[in-house]
């Protein structure tokens, strides 16, 4: 190399290595401005002026990254990747593309992912010889095509697929597609595809035997590739026409047109070596420019590792506060509740209580009243009556001669005292108050028996034993309240009481084998006048608990302490 040529190159990179530190130190890009830096990027791969393509689109892309614009990633990933595709690096270009895909997915640009599944098409058919993985990308480009209606792209991406198929011999696959674009060669077409198209239909004829149409089509083919300027499609046409001839059995043709393909095919690598020529110091930047591509996709992805990282901790975080205050509410509601049911329970248990307190301070009177009218009676009246039937008593003894009248009169006094006695025996019985509760049950279940029903008595007490009196009175008309439930309500034949003491604690049962009742119906029913009774109860700090089954009998059990 000469020296003039060598420090023309020194000055080149030193240009070049100016111009990036001077796009690098620029402020970050607006879209706007990003767009025409990745405009004038395609031009400059167009023109084949790789250098300056290359350099625009690092940028572009850079400020595409600060920008966070998913879109303009794409684009400067596109244009880099297309870039490394012309100078025949086509690793690199996959490189690139691979990256790009990532970032064009995210968008709704569908003539961009047309370009990208399109290039990753090429790549695969025609440098990696990949054909599966070169087919599907080429049939996710022509889904994309479709969706934007390009009708060029649709044409060049079947006239691609067929090709494809063609390649491997899957001439059965292709057919449809070479189908289309003979249909529509002359609407979506042009002189850049005759050539391909025609050589295509050669192929085809040739896989069915159709050696007329197959030579025709070839030859079309190799005319148009002439008088044209695709050097690529008419090599390829050399190419399988050769191998057309082959099979019909023109091995001099064939050798004749295998030469042509050589020849032409020597030509375009040439001129590809030309092109890199005139690009001498591409090579020399790639791998530092992978490395600042990289060194950017790197650092971006650190930084949205962290993003992430940091979004997730604040999600987590977000998610963690908002569960602490839906459990607050749950809880304060909860809460709120709990007092509001606590105020409500303890107002009816004021309200029960105040019922109870009403029950049993009207029926604390009426045993008040009760024992008051016992006395009255027994300790007034019925001595007024004993006295005057004593006068009466003194005056027919002393005389003899009795008139009707004072016999009838003597009579109705009698009457009248038993009556009045038996009134007070049942307001206060005798019996209670004189010999205890135990005496006074026991004459209570044996004049309460009769022919319909039996009532036992049974206690393990010693039947003297006394305990308040108070009590004794409370406990006795509750009980004989029970006995007057089952006489009047149960059709029973028998019943039974029975009184234990243990430890203080009075345990009274009273049964019968009567027709019993639902335990749920019995609030409802006032005859029992259960209410009144529990209320007695429970202002005598005791227990009250009823067990029935109906048709079977009713069992009531009574527990209370014992006041002496």
């Amino acid at each position: 190399m000469h020296k003039t040529t060598f420090r023309l190159l020194l000055f080149f990179l030193f240009l070049i290595n100016f111009s990036q530190n001077s796009f690098a130190q620029k402020k970050t890009l607006s879209q706007s401005e990003i767009i025409n830096l990745l405009k004038d990027a395609r031009t400059n791969r167009i023109t084949g002026d790789y250098e300056k393509s290359l350099l625009k689109s690092r940028v572009a892309l850079e400020h595409s990254i600060k920008n966070k614009s998913n879109d303009l990633i794409a684009n400067s990933y596109l244009v880099i990747a297309s870039n490394f595709d012309e100078l025949t690096e086509p690793l690199k270009a996959l490189h690139y593309y691979n990256l790009g895909l990532y970032y064009v997915k995210k968008t709704n640009n569908n003539t961009l992912k047309n370009k990208y599944y399109n290039n990753l098409g090429n790549i695969y058919c025609f440098d990696k010889r990949q054909y599966n993985k070169g087919i599907y990308y080429y049939k996710k480009s022509l889904e994309h095509s479709q969706k934007v209606l390009d009708r060029k792209q649709i044409f060049l991406t079947k006239l691609n697929i067929t090709w494809a198929y063609f390649d491997i011999e899957k001439f059965k696959e292709g057919f449809p597609y070479l189908e289309y674009i003979n249909k529509y060669q002359s609407i979506d077409g042009g002189e850049s595809t005759i050539v391909a198209l025609n050589m295509l239909n050669g192929m085809y004829y040739s896989s069915i035997n159709n050696i007329k149409k197959a030579k025709d089509s070839f030859e079309k083919a190799i005319v148009f590739g002439t008088v044209g300027n695709e050097k690529s499609d008419l090599s390829f046409t050399y190419l399988e026409y050769s191998k057309f001839l082959n099979k019909i059995n023109q091995p001099q043709k064939a050798y004749n047109s295998l030469i042509s393909y050589y020849k032409i095919t020597n030509e375009l690598n040439i001129e590809e070596k030309l092109v890199k020529a005139n690009v001498i110091g591409v090579n020399l930047e790639i791998d530092h420019y992978k490395r600042e591509i990289d060194k950017i996709e790197t650092n971006y992805k650190l930084k949205q590792n962290k993003l992430i990282e940091e979004q997730s901790r604040n999600k987590k975080i977000a998610i963690i506060v908002l569960f602490l205050l839906i459990c607050i509410i749950i809880f304060f509601y909860f809460f709120v509740q709990n007092i509001r049911l606590k105020q409500k329970n303890r107002l009816k248990d004021i309200q029960s209580r105040i019922q109870e307190n009403i029950i049993n301070a009207s029926i604390n009177g009426q045993e008040l009243e009760r024992k008051k009218i016992a006395s009255f009676l027994h300790d007034n009246i019925s001595s007024l009556l004993s006295s005057a039937g004593l006068h009466l008593n003194v005056y027919t003894s002393i005389n003899k001669a009795q008139p009707q009248e004072i016999n009838k009169t003597k009579e109705i006094l009698e009457e009248a005292h038993n009556q009045i006695r038996n009134l007070s025996h049942e307001l206060m019985p005798t019996l209670l108050v004189r010999f205890g509760l135990l005496y006074a049950l026991e004459d209570l279940c044996e004049k309460t028996s009769n022919s319909k029903i039996n009532i036992a008595f049974n206690s393990n007490i010693a039947i003297k034993k006394r305990y308040n009196e108070d009590f004794e009175m409370k406990l006795y008309f509750i009980i004989a309240e029970l006995l007057n439930n089952i006489i009047k309500h149960s059709d029973a034949n028998s019943a039974n009481i029975m009184i234990n003491e243990i430890e203080n604690i009075l345990s009274i049962d009273v049964s019968d084998d009567g027709k019993g009742f639902i335990d749920n119906k019995l609030e409802t029913n006032e005859g029992f006048g259960i209410n009144q009774i529990r209320a007695r109860i429970n202002n005598m700090k005791g227990e009250f608990s009823i067990n029935s089954v109906l048709n079977r009998g009713t069992s009531i059990s009574l527990i209370i302490p014992i006041a002496y």
